[in-house]
C-alpha cells in the first residue's frame, strides 16, 4: 500500500524537513545566541517544547525533578513500537555552544516534526527526550543518568552530534566517574613552627604520586586525570586544606568501579601517611560506557549515503564519555556524526562554537533531521529490523553482565 511504502514515506519526511528548514535553523541559532549552562537551559527548553506542542506532541516538563528536562509523546497508528529521539541543549561555561548542542536539540525536534507529518499512517509512537546538563562542570551533570528510567519507554533511540567527520558511530564511549577530593590538615607557620602543622597539600600531592604509580597496574583503556583546585593560602602557612577534581575513565563500567576504588585507596593512603583527613564524593553523575549497535549504525549509514553524504569509514580514537552511555544500558541507541567544519576542527573551542552557527553547521543540522527521520521509519516499517536491533543489544548486554 502506497501510504506504508517505506521509500515513499522517507521521501515525504525529507521534503517536510526542507519545508520547515528555516524554522529548524532559527531554533538552533536562537539557542546559540542564548547559551545556558546545564540545568539552567530554560530558554532552550521553552523553544524546543513550544515547537513540539505546536506539532501536536503531549509535552511533560520537569521530568525526573529537573526543571529543564522534558518528554514529548505523539502516538501514531499504534502504541508500539516507540522510537525515541534525544535532544541536548546545554552550553559550556565561558565558551557557549562550543559542543554544538544547539544543533543537537534543534535537529532532534526537526526530525520529530517531520515524522509527525506522516505519523498517523505509522504503526507506532514517537517520543522526544529533552536531556539537560550533558556537559560536565556543573553540579549534578548528566541529565540522562537522572532520567534514565524514562528511556525504558522507547524500543530504540537516536541522537546525532556535530563533529569534524561524517560517521555512523560503531564505537563505545568510556565509562566515567567524576570525583572530588578534599584533604584537611592543620595550619602552622611554615618557617617558624612547621612541626606544629599537618600539610594538606602534601597529602594531595602524595595522592597524585600514588595514582601515577597505579597507572602501571591498570588496563590500557583506563584514563585518570584531574586538576588541583586549591593548594593553600600563602607560602609561609602550612596548608590546612587542599582539593582536587579527578575523572576516572574505563572502557566498561564494571572495571571503572574497580579502578575508582583503587584511586580512592590512593587518597586514603596519602591521608594516613601525612596525618591529614580526606573526604571524597562524586560531584557529577557516573557515565556508563556506550554499548554500540552495529545494526542501527548500518541503517544510519545507508540513509546518509542515500542523501549523498560521504561517510568516513574509520573509527576515531579517543576516550571521551557521555551520558548517552547510560541510555544504551536500558535501550538500543546510536549516535551519528556530521561534519560542521574541517577535519582539524576540535570540540570545546571557540572555532567549534562559531562552526555551530555557520552555513556548514546549518547544512549538517538539516541533514541530521532527515537522517533521524528516515532511520526512525526503518525502525517502524522495515521487516524484522527493530527486532534485529534489539537482539544485538540484548546479546551485548548479556556479554557485559557476564564479565
Amino acid at each position: 500500500m502506497m501510504s506504508l511504502d517505506l521509500d515513499h514515506l522517507k521521501k515525504l519526511v525529507v521534503e517536510e524537513v526542507d519545508r520547515i528548514r528555516e524554522r529548524i535553523i532559527r531554533m538552533a541559532d536562537t539557542i546559540h545566541e542564548n547559551p545556558e549552562l546545564g540545568h539552567q537551559e530554560f530558554k532552550a527548553s521553552e523553544i524546543l517544547t513550544t515547537a513540539l506542542r505546536e506539532g501536536g506532541f503531549e509535552v511533560r516538563l520537569g521530568v525526573a525533578g529537573m526543571k529543564t528536562a522534558f518528554t514529548a509523546l505523539k502516538r501514531g497508528g499504534a502504541e508500539r513500537p516507540v522510537v525515541g529521539i534525544l535532544c541536548e541543549y546545554d552550553a559550556l561555561k565561558g565558551l557557549g555552544h562550543a559542543c554544538g548542542h544547539n544543533l543537537i536539540g534543534a535537529g532532534g525536534v526537526g526530525a520529530a516534526l517531520a515524522l509527525s507529518s506522516v505519523l498517523p499512517q505509522i504503526p507506532g509512537s514517537l517520543m522526544v527526550f529533552g536531556t539537560p546538563a550533558e556537559e560536565g562542570g556543573v553540579e549534578n551533570a548528566g541529565g540522562k543518568v537522572i532520567m534514565v528510567e524514562e528511556f525504558k519507554a522507547a524500543d530504540a533511540c537516536l541522537i546525532w552530534h556535530p563533529g569534524s567527520r561524517n560517521m555512523a558511530s560503531r564505537q563505545s564511549s568510556f565509562a566515567r566517574e567524576a570525583i572530588q577530593f578534599e584533604f584537611y590538615g592543620k595550619a602552622a607557620h611554615a618557617g617558624g613552627s612547621p612541626w606544629e602543622g599537618v600539610n594538606a597539600l602534601n597529602a594531595l600531592l602524595l595522592m597524585f604520586r600514588a595514582i601515577d604509580a597505579l597507572r602501571q597496574h591498570v588496563r590500557p583503556d583506563v584514563r585518570i586525570h584531574g586538576i588541583i583546585e586549591k593548594g593553600g593560602e600563602a607560602p609561609n602557612i602550612v596548608p590546612d586544606y587542599a582539593s582536587a577534581k579527578l575523572y576516572v575513565r574505563a572502557a566498561d563500567i564494571n572495571y571503572l568501579r574497580e579502578v575508582s576504588e583503587k584511586v580512592k585507596n590512593c587518597a586514603r593512603g596519602a591521608a594516613l601517611a601525612t596525618g591529614a583527613e580526606v573526604k571524597f564524593w562524586n560531584y557529577a553523575n557516573t557515565y556508563a560506557n556506550t554499548i554500540p549497535n552495529l545494526t542501527l549504525a548500518d541503517a544510519i549509514e545507508e540513509n546518509m549515503r542515500a542523501l549523498g553524504v560521504e561517510v568516513h569509514k574509520g573509527i576515531l580514537p579517543g576516550g571521551g564519555s557521555t551520558d548517552v552511555g547510560n541510555v544504551s544500558q536500558v535501550t538500543p541507541i546510536c549516535s551519528f556524526y556530521l561534519a560542521i567544519g574541517p577535519e582539524t576542527l576540535v570540540g570545546h573551542t571557540p572555532e567549534f562554537r562559531d562552526a555551530a552557527r555557520s552555513e556548514k553547521g546549518h547544512e549538517a543540522l538539516i541533514m541530521a533531521a532527515k537522517i533521524m527521520a528516515m532511520t526512525a521509519l526503518d525502525l517502524y516499517l522495515k521487516p524484522g529490523f527493530l527486532e534485529k536491533v534489539r537482539e544485538e543489544w540484548m546479546k551485548a548486554k548479556a556479554s557485559i553482565e557476564g564479565k
